[in-house]
């Protein structure tokens, strides 16, 4: 079965029930001007000031954290291969008063639309990386996309996460750590937030080891700057056993919450 087809059947399901829970908080971004994803408010010390600075966030999703890097003076672009997700996306943007162009491509395109060395800033969040088969071709994409000098930020999932049985008790490693050719097939009805809307699309996903991701942007070029581990996580990534800190609105292990790195964030500069 053709995983780009099945990812984005998942996805464009996906995007009107996530764009109207209120986990995304579309109300607040069109109400409050000055308003953040949450994901953005966290690595905000990390991100320092991107004011003037071009961006492109890959697998924008329904462009929450586009909009987010946008209000802190970004120019910034979107691409997703969901045409369901995009027109999330531009709607929030129009409704926002925000001038974002949101393209739709899959990732491994985005030289092709978008230009080489076009950016001075390549962003990724959370959830993105674990939709592609191969780390290697997408540190090519992120390269090409940078101008000399530019910044490569990551908030990602943290392969430790990936590979353990949420629904163990408790949670122990069940997936692989290492990239793999053949993807993992996972159904369900549930989504990450809040929605009554009951899914039904399967969906493949491939795991990463950080010495992978790492070694795939070194030897793509990339002089790696920062790598932290958090955690914490922005969803109840192991439900029932995680609790949500109201302050950062991340969750973590409600018990011994340093056994597992649940995030990381990572940032690269283009030689």
């Amino acid at each position: 079965m053709d995983s780009l087809a099945v990812n984005k059947a998942h996805w464009d399901e996906r995007a009107p029930a996530h764009a109207a829970s209120p986990d995304y908080g579309f109300d607040r971004f069109i109400s409050d001007p000055e308003f953040l994803s949450a994901v953005v408010r966290f690595d905000q010390p990390r991100l320092g000031p991107i004011s003037g600075l071009r961006g492109v966030h890959l697998q924008c999703h329904i462009g929450t954290d586009t909009l987010s890097l946008a209000r802190l003076g970004a120019e910034m672009t979107g691409l997703d291969f969901s045409p369901a997700a995009l027109a999330e996306a531009r709607r929030l943007a129009a409704e926002a008063g925000a001038e974002i162009p949101f393209h739709e491509a899959d990732v491994y395109d985005a030289v092709d639309v978008l230009g080489a060395e076009s950016f001075d800033l390549v962003y990724t969040g959370v959830g993105a990386l674990c939709w592609l088969p191969s780390v290697s071709r997408w540190a090519q994409v992120v390269t090409s996309l940078l101008r000399p000098g530019g910044r490569l930020f990551i908030r990602e999932g943290h392969p430790m996460l990936w590979g353990l049985d949420e629904d163990a008790s408790p949670p122990y490693p069940r997936y692989p750590y290492f990239e793999h050719a053949e993807p993992l097939v996972f159904s369900g009805e549930e989504t990450y937030v809040a929605t009554d809307t009951k899914l039904s699309q399967k969906s493949h996903s491939w795991n990463h080891s950080i010495g992978e991701i790492i070694t795939a942007l070194l030897h793509n070029g990339l002089r790696l700057t920062q790598f932290v581990e958090h955690d914490s996580v922005p969803w109840c990534a192991i439900p029932g056993q995680m609790t949500r800190d109201p302050a950062t609105e991340e969750w973590r292990l409600t018990e011994e919450p340093s056994r597992i790195a649940c995030t990381y964030t990572l940032q690269a500069v283009k030689e």
